[in-house]
C-alpha cells in the first residue's frame, strides 16, 4: 500500500545532516564567554550628560570652593586664592580714622568715608593679604624701617599678615619684616611699624564698608 512505499523510500534516502564544522569555527565556539552586564538603553548619553552637568557646576563655584585639580585646570594657578574684599579699615583712635591711600602714594588717616579710603583686600597666601587703594591704584607697603608708603607695583613689602583679635578688630603685620604693624596715631598720621605692637589700640582696624 502507499504507507509501505513511503517507509521503503525513507529507508533508501539518508536523512540530511548539517555540514561538519571547520576546526577554527569549532574552537571559537568552544571558548568560554565572559558574562556581560545587560546594557541599559541610552547609557552612553546619560554618562555624557552627567559629565557635562558636573563640569558646569564646578565652573559656577568660586575658585576657593573648587577641588584643586579643577581650579588648576581653570587657570587659577598652583594655589587657591580667596575672594577679594572691598573694605574700609577703621581705626578707633582719636575721632576715628579710616586708612587711606592718596593719589600721590602717601598713606594716612581720614575721618570721613572717602574714595581714597576704599581699599581692596586680596589674599595672597593663607592668612596674608595685600591692601590696594582702589582710587589711587597704589598698594600699601612697609619699608624695612617700618614706614608706610604707596607702591605702584606689588612687592614682598606689600604683604601683610591679617590677624583677628579678641575684640573682633584686625591687626596687620608686615610679612616681609615681622614684628612691624600698620598703625595710625590719634591725629590720623601713620606711626612707624617698629614702634607699635598688637596690644596697642593704634594697630587695631575694623574692616567695614
Amino acid at each position: 500500500g502507499p504507507g509501505t512505499l513511503q517507509v521503503a523510500l525513507a529507508a533508501l534516502v539518508p536523512a540530511a545532516s548539517p555540514p561538519p564544522a571547520s576546526p577554527d569555527w569549532q574552537a571559537a565556539c568552544d571558548q568560554p564567554r565572559a558574562p556581560q552586564r545587560p546594557g541599559r538603553p541610552g547609557e552612553p548619553e546619560l554618562e555624557r550628560r552627567w559629565e557635562s552637568l558636573v563640569a558646569r557646576s564646578l565652573a559656577r563655584l568660586p575658585v576657593a570652593a573648587q577641588p584643586k585639580e579643577a581650579a588648576v585646570q581653570s587657570g587659577a594657578g598652583d594655589y587657591l586664592l580667596g575672594i577679594k574684599r572691598l573694605r574700609r579699615l577703621y581705626c578707633n583712635v582719636g575721632i576715628g580714622f579710616h586708612l587711606q591711600v592718596l593719589p600721590d602714594g602717601r598713606i594716612g588717616g581720614v575721618h570721613a568715608d572717602t574714595s581714597d579710603s576704599l581699599l581692596e583686600l586680596s589674599p595672597v597666601e593663607r592668612g596674608v593679604v595685600s591692601i590696594f587703594g582702589v582710587a589711587s591704584r597704589f598698594f600699601v607697603a612697609m619699608s624695612s624701617k617700618g614706614k608706610l608708603y604707596g607702591s605702584p607695583f606689588f612687592t614682598e613689602e606689600c604683604k601683610f599678615k591679617e590677624t583677628l583679635l579678641p575684640n573682633n578688630y584686625n591687626a596687620y603685620e608686615c610679612y616681609r619684616y615681622p614684628g612691624m604693624f600698620i598703625a595710625l596715631s590719634k591725629t590720623g598720621r601713620t606711626k612707624k611699624g617698629s614702634r607699635v605692637s598688637p596690644t596697642m589700640k593704634v594697630t587695631h582696624f575694623l574692616p567695614r564698608l
